[in-house]
């Protein structure tokens, strides 16, 4: 994945953790940063079915679960998966979606499973969305609306390319380039076998504590509107154990915590808009980050 996203180590390591977390990745950022091609390269990499679904306005929920089809010959209907039904989907640019055709992946990113004319069909594992979206003050763009932002286990920004990183893309060496050398590098059953490691890295009490006390001290900062709920503590948890076990240790500690905080729970928070400050939850979350002790026992 390095060959093809140059000099974004970080942003690789947080879209591993969250695929071994079983999350959904959000990629933000303004166009032409890598956004599509470090979703291209993790889905390359794995032995897995995976689709690309370019969202636009005129995008329809159907073009995401599927359809059923009336066929004259057997005179029944016959359904036919829609993109969803991959194990790694790639939602480019969804914000420049209806709102309804958003909210046809909540279903799907949150009970793994998707409900087509009454009928209910699981997705196979793993299943993962990794979403692409530009700023929402771009012409064209809707705004994600909280639940759907709150299905995402993780929200990251590329940023521009470091001088050395952007010199080699002029040389040549870029996505466009690099991408058809990517190969699976694991199978789905090691995917799988690595997910089951996640979930037995050990968190201890202390540790458990640390994020109850993060959750409920952004519940009181003067400057947010709505605080962290249960399920993003659950989240942060969640990212928490992959990041760790993504280091070769099954257990967890605060530093991991801190790693994956500001990805996890910034797309979270609702600061308050009527005590005009310019504070971003970026810098929200550093501030409870700071602010709530960190336990000195593992």
């Amino acid at each position: 994945m390095a060959r093809v996203v140059h000099g974004k180590r970080e942003a690789i390591e947080l879209a591993v953790t969250c695929l071994l977390a079983e999350g959904h990745l959000l990629i933000e950022d303004v166009p032409g940063v890598g956004k599509t091609s470090l979703a291209k390269a993790l889905a390359a990499s794995i032995d897995c079915t995976w689709k690309r679904v370019q969202f636009t306005p005129d995008l329809l929920p159907t073009d995401l679960v599927g359809v059923s089809i009336y066929k004259r010959s057997n005179e029944q209907f016959s359904f036919q998966p829609g993109p969803l039904f991959a194990n790694i989907v790639l939602a480019d640019e969804i914000n420049r979606a209806s709102p309804k055709t958003q909210s046809a992946l909540l279903e799907s990113m949150e009970e793994r499973q998707i409900t087509v004319d009454g009928e209910t069909r699981p997705l196979a594992p793993p299943f993962m969305v990794i979403a692409t979206q530009n700023p929402v003050d771009q012409e064209g763009t809707y705004k994600l609306p909280e639940s759907q932002l709150d299905r995402f286990l993780l929200r990251i920004s590329l940023g521009y390319p470091g001088r050395a990183a952007e010199l080699s893309i002029l040389d040549g060496r870029g996505a466009a380039e690099s991408l058809p050398q990517i190969g699976p590098v694991v199978t789905t059953p090691e995917v799988m076998t690595m997910i089951e490691a996640v979930r037995t890295v050990y968190v201890a009490n202390a540790l458990k504590s640390y994020l109850v006390d993060l959750a409920e001290a952004s519940r009181r900062h003067p400057a947010i509107e709505l605080g962290l709920s249960p399920r993003a503590t659950l989240q942060l948890a969640a990212a928490t154990r992959a990041y760790a076990a993504a280091r070769g240790r099954n257990y967890a500690t605060p530093d991991d915590v801190k790693a994956v905080a500001v990805p996890a729970l910034s797309h979270r928070l609702m600061l308050r808009t009527d005590r005009g400050g310019r504070l971003d939850p970026d810098d929200a979350i550093g501030e409870l980050l700071a602010e709530v002790p960190v336990p000195t026992t593992r």
